[in-house]
């Protein structure tokens, strides 16, 4: 991990209409703040002993620390990154969505559509040549084109689609590069 400044403060940002805004509450993120996430987010099941000892705390600030920053909602879960192709066969299968219209009620009507459809993994509004980048997993070709085909008729504006399907994944992320991401304050 890239070594953090002594003192940060959230400067990751969200493009929200016309200019970049912060993001989250009000609490101030340091170097110890940054150290415990990024451990979090490798190793979830880690010990709260286990954390403060690999960050430099005891084990009562590391606590709070770590409360703090799950009441700010800088921590949104806990969970297992399961082996699923140990577990099931399966394609992942990115689509690119077009929207017949373009008015806000549009796109918040598929917004809350895809969010009924488990088979979606990550949708992701975008720039560019269509409107949206939604990841599929299914079991196989003929499961996704029943996915798709649900997702037609439910009515949710789509024009077009295009769909990739993956022939294996050659990365996947053990979380967010932090030191990367998080830019030091404006002085």
């Amino acid at each position: 991990m890239a070594k953090l400044p002594e003192a940060w403060a959230i400067a990751c940002a969200t493009q929200t209409g016309a200019g970049m805004k912060p993001r989250g509450g009000a609490i101030r993120l340091d170097r110890l703040d940054l150290k415990i996430l990024a451990t979090l987010q490798t190793a979830g099941r880690i010990s709260n002993l286990e954390l403060a000892e690999k960050v430099g705390l005891s084990a009562t600030p590391c606590m709070q620390r770590v409360r703090r920053m799950e009441a700010a909602g800088y921590i949104s879960g806990y969970g297992a990154q399961l082996a699923i192709d140990r577990i099931c066969r399966n394609i992942v299968v990115f689509t690119e969505i077009t929207l017949s219209n373009h008015r806000r009620e549009d796109f918040l009507k598929f917004e809350r559509g895809i969010q009924e459809i488990p088979q979606i993994l990550n949708g992701f509004l975008v720039t560019g040549g269509y409107d949206y980048l939604v990841q599929f997993i299914a079991q196989d070709i003929h499961d996704y084109q029943t996915t798709i085909e649900d997702l037609l008729d439910r009515d949710l504006g789509v024009e077009k689609y295009f769909s990739y399907v993956t022939i294996k994944q050659v990365k996947q992320s053990a979380g967010y590069p932090l030191a990367e991401l998080v830019a030091q304050p404006d002085s």
